[in-house]
C-alpha cells in the first residue's frame, strides 16, 4: 500500500479531494492518505498557512497530492505553493497541455509540455521598499538552477519520446540574467543531439501560441515566464479547470491542479474535479501504478466524450454527479 500525503486545501479543495479519493478507491487502488490541512483555514489555530507537520508528512511519504490553497493578492501570507517548492526544493514544475475529449477549444491536436524552473527568478521574493514611491524586486538566475531545469527538460523529452525542447527567455533585453539561462540551455543541449533545439523570446512565443500551438513540443522557461505561459497554454485546452500540474524535486514530488480555491463556490457542489484528478493520474504514473492510472484516465475521457460535464465546461452536473459518472465508467 502506498503512503501519500493529501493536502486537502481550502475553498473547493476539500470537495474535489473527496471526489478524487473516491474515484481512486473505486478503481481498486488502496492508498493510505495522510490528510493534512494548510492555507487560510489553519492560520488562526496554528499561526501559519504551512505548518511544519505538512512538510514533515511530505518528507516522510515522498509524494503528495495537493488541492488548491488560497493566496491573498498584494497582502497577507506568502504563497503556500511557493513555500512548498522552496522548502522541499521542488525545482521542476511540469504542466502538460493536451486537448481533452469533448472539451471545446479554439485549437485541436494541442500536445505540449511547459517545464518551468521553480525556485528562483523574481519568485525568490527578494523585494525592498526604497521609498514611498519606489520598490525593487531582484531577479535571481543561477547557472546551477538553470542547467538543472534544462537537463530535466531534455531528460523528460527523451523519456516521453518528445522531439524538441525550446528554451524561452527575454535575453535580448535582460542580457545578464536571461542570458545566463540561455547559455545554460545551450551547454546542456550539447548532451542531447537526438533532441531538436530551438530558442525563442517569450513575447514571440505568446504570439505564436495563440496562432498555432501545435508548433511546440517541450518548452523550458525561467520561473516567471513559466508561470504566465503555463496559464496561457491552459487556456488553449479549456482553462484552468482542466489543467494539471506537478512539482518535482530530487527527493519529493507534489502533484496539484493549477486553478485557484474558488471560495465563491465553496460548499455548493459545483466544482470541477478534473484538474485534480488529472494531477492524481500523473501521480499514479510517478509511483508506477500505470494500470490504475490508465483505467482512471479512460473512465474520465469516456465521461467527457459522452457529454457528462460540470458547469464550467458547459455541462449541468454537480461535483458528486460528475464523480459518480466517472466511477460508473470504471466498471
Amino acid at each position: 500500500m502506498h503512503n501519500i500525503t493529501l493536502i486537502n486545501g481550502d475553498g473547493i479543495g476539500p470537495e474535489i479531494s473527496r471526489s478524487v479519493i473516491e474515484i481512486i478507491a473505486s478503481a481498486g487502488l488502496s492508498i493510505n492518505w495522510d490528510i493534512q490541512s494548510a492555507g487560510s483555514d489553519v492560520i488562526e489555530q496554528e499561526g501559519t498557512p504551512l505548518p511544519k507537520r505538512v512538510l514533515d508528512s511530505i518528507k516522510k511519504n515522498k509524494v503528495a497530492l495537493k488541492a488548491p490553497v488560497t493566496t491573498p493578492i498584494g497582502k497577507g501570507f506568502r504563497s503556500v505553493n511557493v513555500q512548498l517548492r522552496k522548502d522541499l526544493d521542488l525545482y521542476a514544475n511540469i504542466r502538460p497541455c493536451k486537448n481533452l475529449p469533448n472539451v471545446k477549444t479554439r485549437f485541436d491536436n494541442v500536445d505540449l509540455v511547459v517545464v518551468r524552473e521553480n525556485t528562483e527568478d523574481l519568485y525568490a521574493g527578494i523585494e525592498e521598499q526604497i521609498d514611498q514611491n519606489t520598490a525593487h524586486s531582484i531577479k535571481i538566475i543561477t547557472r546551477e538552477a538553470s542547467e538543472r531545469i534544462c537537463r530535466f527538460a531534455f531528460e523528460y523529452a527523451v523519456k516521453n519520446e518528445r522531439k524538441e525542447v525550446c528554451v524561452v527567455t527575454k535575453a535580448n533585453i535582460m542580457k545578464l540574467s536571461d542570458g545566463l539561462f540561455l547559455d545554460s540551455y545551450r551547454n546542456v543541449a550539447q548532451e542531447y543531439p537526438q533532441i531538436k533545439q530551438r530558442e525563442i523570446l517569450v513575447d514571440n512565443l505568446c504570439m505564436q501560441l495563440v496562432q498555432d500551438p501545435t508548433r511546440f513540443d517541450v518548452l523550458v522557461l525561467p520561473n516567471l515566464y513559466g508561470d504566465i505561459v503555463s496559464d496561457l497554454t491552459a487556456g488553449l485546452i479549456g482553462g484552468l479547470g482542466v489543467a494539471q500540474g506537478a512539482n518535482i524535486g530530487k527527493d519529493c514530488a507534489v502533484f496539484e491542479p493549477v486553478h485557484g480555491s474558488a471560495p465563491d463556490i465553496k460548499g455548493q457542489n459545483k466544482a470541477n474535479p478534473t484538474a485534480l484528478l488529472l494531477s492524481a493520474i500523473e501521480m499514479l504514473k510517478y509511483i508506477n501504478e500505470f494500470e490504475h492510472a490508465k483505467k482512471i484516465e479512460k473512465a474520465l475521457f469516456k465521461t467527457l466524450s459522452d457529454g457528462y460535464k460540470t458547469a464550467d465546461l458547459g455541462g449541468t452536473l454537480s461535483t458528486t454527479e460528475f464523480t459518480q459518472q466517472i466511477i460508473k465508467n470504471l466498471l
